[in-house]
């Protein structure tokens, strides 16, 4: 886990904790007319990724989920809003030090972690499916956005907080509600720092992703995988 603040003593955390405006509050809350899910697993998905990662994961997780359902809205796709916002929440959990040795993809520890919360709660494993497929392919461009919704927007909201995509897409007033309620000081700095602390003990699992730039930029000496050479160096004669 990054080395983030800790938000004992931070803003809102005493009070209601159900108090809209509250960015840790695990029911009632909203921004830009988009709600969190007001539903048991959801609030239990709060209170973990609250508890266990850095306030700037959380509050990562929390724009991902308002960002990929205002594009949802947007696009007049239907989505299962509980599934979303576990997906988005749980999307960064694999980045934590408890995963640094796991010798697999960030993703895919984050995925298995959504997996397991969701068989803990009796969710139906198509439901499942579709929040670890979610979860696993948010890096992974030009494929989640021809699958389900659920998928699709994980990954816009991903693509929108950390990249831009689509910034002008939604509207500015929305934009700024999310924000307001989700801050995002020195964000491209610490997001990257976040990746870099996540991946750099299992270099090999971004072989053939976009985290390799990460550590290109972040580690020195690393060195990327080449798919030219890993082909030309495999031990068939032709």
């Amino acid at each position: 886990m990054t080395n983030e603040p800790s938000r004992t003593g931070a803003p809102y955390a005493t009070g209601n904790p159900y108090a809209t405006g509250n960015p840790y509050a695990t029911g009632d809350i909203s921004a830009a007319g988009v709600r969190v899910p007001d539903t048991k697993p959801a609030r239990e998905a709060t209170e973990l990724v609250r508890d266990s990662t850095s306030e700037l994961i959380y509050h990562h997780s929390r724009r991902v989920y308002f960002f990929g359902a205002l594009q949802g809205r947007d696009r007049g796709l239907s989505f299962d809003p509980e599934l979303l916002y576990i997906g988005a929440m749980f999307h960064d959990l694999g980045l934590n030090e408890a995963f640094h040795g796991s010798g697999r993809r960030f993703e895919v520890d984050s995925a298995d972690e959504a997996r397991r919360f969701l068989r803990a709660h009796d969710v139906p494993e198509d439901s499942i499916r579709r929040v670890w497929t979610a979860i696993a392919l948010h890096t992974t461009p030009g494929v989640p956005e021809f699958m389900e919704p659920e998928v699709a927007l994980v990954t816009a909201g991903v693509e929108y907080d950390v990249l831009g995509i689509g910034y002008h897409d939604l509207a500015e007033a929305d934009r700024a509600a999310v924000v307001a309620l989700h801050p995002r000081p020195d964000f491209k700095r610490r997001i990257l720092g976040a990746f870099t602390d996540g991946v750099r003990p299992k270099p090999d699992t971004t072989f053939g992703n976009v985290k390799a730039d990460v550590l290109a930029h972040h580690v020195p000496g690393f060195e990327r995988g080449d798919f030219v050479r890993t082909v030309l160096d495999s031990p068939w004669a032709e």
